[in-house]
């Protein structure tokens, strides 16, 4: 089932800020962000386009180090 995406009557496309969710892989932000970690660390990223791990596998985390592929390809092998 498909879900609508909500709007605020008072959000406009120039105040909004674009998340992409890609499938099997990390959320991508427009940069520079600054993540608040679970423990009160401050993770800053300047770049242009930043890739946030969701998979929680990554040596780097917050920040995608693509350690989703290697586990994604290694589930299908199985199979």
């Amino acid at each position: 089932m498909r879900r609508e995406a909500e709007t605020a009557p008072e959000a406009t496309t120039e105040a909004a800020t674009g998340v992409t969710i890609t499938p099997d892989g990390p959320l991508l932000l427009p940069g520079p962000v600054q993540v608040t970690l679970p423990d009160g660390t401050v993770a800053i990223s300047r770049r242009f386009t930043v890739a946030l791990c969701t998979c929680r596998r990554s040596r780097i985390y917050p920040w995608c180090d693509t350690s989703h592929r290697r586990r994604a390809k290694n589930t299908r092998e199985t199979r």
